[in-house]
This record gives C-alpha cells, structure tokens and sequence, in this order.
C-alpha cells in the first residue's frame, strides 16, 4: 500500500498517561508511549506536565523529587531521543536554590539527546481550590525558546498558561508555527469544555498548529489533541492511556493564513506587564 502523506507532513504525536510518585515506572511508561509513537509515524511526541514526578498535592516529596537540567530524567530523555530519533518534549520538576519550591520546567530534547529549548511555567495554578505558588516558583519573563523541526518552528507552554491568551501570541511573535502545551488539567465541573474551547481558540485565534498533552485520569481530564490552524480537532484521546499522531505540514499552515491573515491584521501587540 502506498503512503498518500505529502512528503513535507510531520507526525506530532501527543502521549497520554498519569505519571505518579514512581520516576523509573514513569520513564518506563514514556519509553514505551513514545515507542509507539515512533512506530506509527511521529518525529515528535509530546508528554504531559509533571511527567518526571506527580503527587495531587505538592509537597515535600515533589521537592525532593526536583533534579537540575541535566540531572536523570533529561539524561534519561535524551537517550530516549537518541534510540528512537525523534524530538521529545516533557514536563519535570526543576530543582531551585529555594529549599521548599521547585520550578515546572518543560524541556525539548532533539534526535541527538541534546536540550534544545526549555520552558519554566509562568502561571502558576491558583485557582479552583489549588495553589501550586506553594510550591512552585513562577518563570521569569525572558525572550522565548523555540527549535525548528521539519521546517516548522515551534514554541512551549504549560497548562494554565493557556488561559492568558497572550503567551501563546508572543510564542507566535517569536516565529512559531506549532505550539506545545503538557498540562496537567485538573478535573472538575465544565473543566474538560474550558480544556478544549481554550486549546481549541488558541490554535484558530492564531493560526497556528497547537498540540496538548494532559494527564490521563483519575488527575486530568485526558482528551489530549492536536488542533490545525482552523481550529479543527486532528486527533483526540479519550481518557485512556494512549498515543494519537497529527499530521501536520507547512503547506497546510500558509494556506490557512492566506484565507485567514487574522495575526497580520491585529492592531495590538503583546507587552510584558
């Protein structure tokens, strides 16, 4: 059988699962999420947020837990990378010089194991009865980080990030054409419709490519997508622990900008308070 994908397409795969307080058996889930991600195409897949180490509340084994850039879990990315070739992205919790909190940091690690951008949350969930500022630092305004792949640039986020419009518009400012969101969406009344309307409106409002990985069950509310730049739904999980690949292409991206030049026609920019 013949492949009918135009050659320029690029698999972006968003892996689903509920990492836990066990790193090696979240590592080993993630091998084997992304094996099957590689198997069925992807040449880049997407965890969630706190893929290193999760407990529902924060504490003190979540600092305990906390490793720096190149401590084991990017180490351990990196070789994942490198054995199977393709880009990886995930959350971890990053050690800080504060003995009580930690930062959320998303790393992107490339085919070669190397880090290739990071992302440090810059807002923090407080809200719906949480308040992960007990714990965490928030990141530091700071131009953002992004790395090319198949001729597509792309640019990170996390979680409740993607309740503030304007992060995901000033990672378009910086060149983005696919955006990443890990998340870690808690689960609670109308929680999963703001999940997707919102990751839904930032792929159309922008016009660009966006693909969010959350946390299965009993934590998040899963549906883990990737959304094209009309706001279409490419591909989406349930609440299983799963992998889905979107196709993505270049083409299909200018040609949703010329019909719709909704960035080029703003009269506003994104300004840091």
């Amino acid at each position: 059988m013949v492949d009918a994908r135009a050659s320029d397409e690029l698999g972006v795969a968003v892996a689903q699962f509920a990492p836990g307080a066990d790193q090696a058996a979240n590592l080993a889930a993630m091998r084997s999420l992304a094996g099957t991600a590689v198997a069925r195409g992807a040449g880049i897949v997407v965890f969630p947020e706190y893929s290193s180490f999760f407990e529902s509340r924060l504490g003190d084994a979540s600092v305990a837990a906390a490793e720096a850039l190149d401590g084991p879990f990017v180490t351990a990315l990196g070789h994942l990378a490198a054995d199977l070739g393709v880009h990886i992205v995930a959350g971890m919790l990053e050690r800080t010089d504060d003995p009580h909190r930690v930062q959320n940091t998303l790393v992107a690690v490339d085919p070669a194991g190397l880090v290739v951008a990071r992302y440090r949350k810059l807002h923090l969930y407080d809200a719906f009865g949480s308040r992960e500022s007990d714990r965490v630092l928030a990141g530091v305004i700071e131009a953002p980080e992004t790395f090319v792949i198949a001729g597509l640039t792309v640019g990170l986020q996390t979680c409740y990030d993607i309740r503030f419009p304007e992060v995901t518009r000033r990672l378009v400012d910086a060149g983005a054409d696919l955006v990443l969101v890990p998340a870690e969406w808690v689960r609670g009344p109308l929680k999963e419709q703001h999940w997707r309307t919102l990751v839904t409106a930032r792929a159309l409002e922008n016009t660009v490519y966006l693909a969010a990985a959350d946390h299965a069950p009993p934590s998040g509310v899963g549906a883990s997508m990737v959304v094209d730049p009309m706001g279409v739904e490419l591909v989406t999980i349930g609440e299983t622990t799963d992998v889905a690949v979107g196709w993505i292409s270049p083409a299909r991206l200018a040609e949703v900008r010329r019909v719709n030049p909704a960035v080029a026609l703003r009269r506003f920019g994104t300004v840091p308070l």
